[in-house]
């Protein structure tokens, strides 16, 4: 795997529990100074025991120096990472990370910010909702859980400056408390700008439900934490050729074509191996790619000139590459 060319070295200064299988950590350097961020970064998290790296949305507020705090979800279907946070890492531990990164800005432009949260997505959230009050900008967070005990931050929110914009919505509460998100974006003011993210159902409810209402794509602003497994029975053969080189790497069906350029030898970016973080993006020169990630927009994927060889295969039996 790649590394960052800059990692940063933390300590874990406090470890808490915010709700039922939720802790948050606060990261504190080692030395030296952390890089500020901006609402909506993540970063990469070298985890101890496996050597997995996982990606993390910092959700204190931006104007924070000196600290990053993540909160992680305990997933039963986890494949290590969560696990490893929750078991592994206590107060004290040093970790590796990355510098931030930002996929998931903040448009300062828009007239309005209407932020939904599904369960432990609401991480970068709060970071978006700290940065948006502070400004004065006008916006509203609506966050939404199975029950009250699963709900994190929800202390720090009510507590807020901005407590009066935020709505909580428990799936085993009241029917009029529910999220309605057909409501929501029914009554959202004339160039809204909807930020969504949680577990994969609730986004794409979210999405499917704007893009059927007709907001253009270029209001729709979302992150995925993880993504269902992308491997089919139907997954055949095909080819990768390396433009720069000449070489035509095979891709097995039982492989993904990251694997298979690993094994070549060529050296390409990559954290997440689920097709949400775009580390890998791939620039393609010809073929037809079979996307299967959540990172790129429908209009990104039609253009078939870029794909994640994390998770996306080939509908053409060549792919070529600028590699």
């Amino acid at each position: 795997m790649s590394q960052p060319a800059t990692p940063l070295h933390v300590r874990v200064m406090r470890k808490h529990v915010e709700a039922q299988d939720i802790c948050s950590l606060v990261l504190e350097p080692v030395e030296g100074h952390l890089p500020a961020f901006t609402a909506g970064a993540h970063i990469d998290v070298h985890l101890p025991g496996n050597g997995l790296v996982r990606q993390y949305s910092l959700c204190n507020a931006p104007s924070e120096a000196g600290r990053y705090v993540i909160a992680v979800l305990r997933d039963a279907a986890s494949r290590g990472g969560s696990q490893a946070v929750h078991e592994l890492v206590h107060e004290g531990t040093e970790l590796q990370i990355s510098p931030p990164r930002n996929h998931f800005p903040l448009t300062e432009s828009a007239p309005h910010h209407l932020l939904l949260a599904g369960g432990i997505g609401v991480t970068p959230l709060l970071a978006m909702s700290e940065t948006l009050a502070a400004q004065g900008a006008s916006f509203e967070l609506h966050y939404a859980t199975r029950s009250r005990d699963r709900m994190a931050f929800i202390e720090r929110i009510s507590n807020s400056p901005y407590a009066s914009r935020a709505h909580f919505h428990f799936d085993d509460g009241p029917p009029e408390q529910r999220l309605d998100i057909a409501a929501l974006l029914r009554q959202a003011p004339a160039g809204t700008h909807l930020y969504v993210c949680g577990p994969q159902g609730f986004m794409d409810a979210v999405l499917k439900t704007a893009r059927e209402a007709a907001w253009d794509e270029s209001r729709l602003h979302y992150e995925f934490f993880g993504a269902a497994p992308t491997k089919q029975a139907s997954d055949g053969r095909f080819e990768l050729e390396l433009v720069r080189s000449g070489r035509v790497i095979p891709v097995a069906g039982h492989q993904t074509a990251l694997q298979a350029l690993l094994e070549a030898g060529i050296d390409i970016p990559m954290s997440c191996e689920q097709g949400v973080c775009g580390t890998c993006l791939t620039p393609v020169i010809s073929g037809i790619p079979d996307h299967r990630d959540h990172y790129l927009t429908p209009d990104e994927q039609a253009a078939n000139d870029q794909f994640l060889p994390c998770c996306s295969r080939s509908q053409s039996a060549r792919l070529a590459l600028d590699l």
